[in-house]
């Protein structure tokens, strides 16, 4: 256990890696939003800033997260099993942060049809106001991230791997 502690604490970021990686991804992710939504239909969407703003942060919010689970993972292991790793990792949470931002979106939206917070009632309609937003942000969010998100998650799971030490013997 102890072990795996150390292993954890070895993987966090640097405070200069999420301070200047956290926006970087964030940027990115906005960017790849924006350049699909040009090629989709020419950018003319009357919420195109509320959507970048949603795939700022949720770049933002996921890099500190995907960099410390990929590291945690790829600690000593081969530089194809740590680009893999970090491959994972920027995606499931670069997509789960975006996704909870939506659904906290959502949720607000329909909030004033809702029960009194806290009640039994309120506890099912936010529940299944959530899901439904994340089932909705996967079905029609996951595809603005291609195609600069793919690439852009790829040169930087690259990069990541490039930059942790070789397999430990």
């Amino acid at each position: 256990m102890r072990r795996l502690g150390r292993r954890f604490l070895a993987s966090r970021p640097s405070v200069r890696e999420i301070l200047l990686g956290s926006p970087l991804w964030g940027m990115m992710m906005a960017a790849s939003a924006l350049v699909a939504l040009c090629l989709q239909n020419g950018a003319e969407t009357y919420q195109l800033y509320s959507i970048l703003v949603l795939y700022l942060c949720g770049g933002i919010g996921s890099w500190p997260c995907g960099v410390l689970l990929g590291r945690f993972c790829a600690d000593g292991r081969g530089r194809e099993t740590r680009f893999a790793a970090f491959f994972l990792c920027l995606a499931a949470c670069t997509i789960a942060a975006t996704a909870f931002l939506f659904a906290m979106d959502y949720r607000l939206f329909y909030a004033r049809w809702h029960g009194p917070f806290g009640s039994r009632l309120w506890i099912y309609q936010f529940i299944f106001t959530s899901v439904a937003a994340v089932y909705q942000f996967v079905v029609m969010g996951i595809r603005l991230y291609l195609p600069v998100g793919f690439a852009a998650l790829a040169a930087a799971s690259l990069w990541l791997a490039r930059k942790m030490p070789d397999q430990r013997r």
